[in-house]
């Protein structure tokens, strides 16, 4: 098992590498060469980084995604992607993609886009509460949890 990350807007990857390493657990972070950084990383950690093309990510976390790993994005789309891969998706606001609520948030977002190709005006996403971390750290943790013990 491993943690896949799109990692160019994902703001929990500390938590993500925090808790991965307690479980030695390696972290994949697919990133595009414009957020290319020098940053010493755990050992547990690596980074693929990819063309800044705007599907380059997505399409590297669908290729090496494997059956029982986990990802972590905001993007519906790539998510829908990859559950049929049999690995456990989550977003960072600490939700847990599933094929009973995928249709409903790629509906929105498609209402959305309408929306705003006809002029209008759409919300975009609140700031990312304490609430959110917390949220995200708890289904990360039984997500884990849940994924280490089937391996047993």
């Amino acid at each position: 098992m491993k943690v896949i990350v799109d990692a160019d807007a994902c703001p929990v990857k500390d938590i993500i590498i925090k808790e991965a390493k307690k479980k030695d657990i390696p972290v994949v972070l697919v990133s595009s060469f414009s957020h290319f950084s020098s940053k010493d990383l755990d050992e547990h950690v690596s980074v693929v980084y990819v063309d800044s093309g705007s599907d380059a990510a997505d399409f590297k976390i669908v290729a090496l995604i494997d059956q029982g790993d986990i990802a972590v994005t905001q993007d519906y789309g790539l998510a829908s992607l990859l559950l049929p891969k049999k690995c456990r998706v989550l977003h960072h606001k600490g939700f847990e993609y599933t094929g009973d609520n995928m249709n409903h948030l790629l509906e929105t977002r498609y209402i959305g886009s309408m929306i705003r190709k006809g002029g209008g005006r759409t919300k975009g996403p609140k700031p990312l509460s304490k609430e959110d971390k917390q949220s995200f750290l708890g289904i990360f943790k039984k997500v884990i949890s849940e994924e280490l013990s089937q391996r047993k």
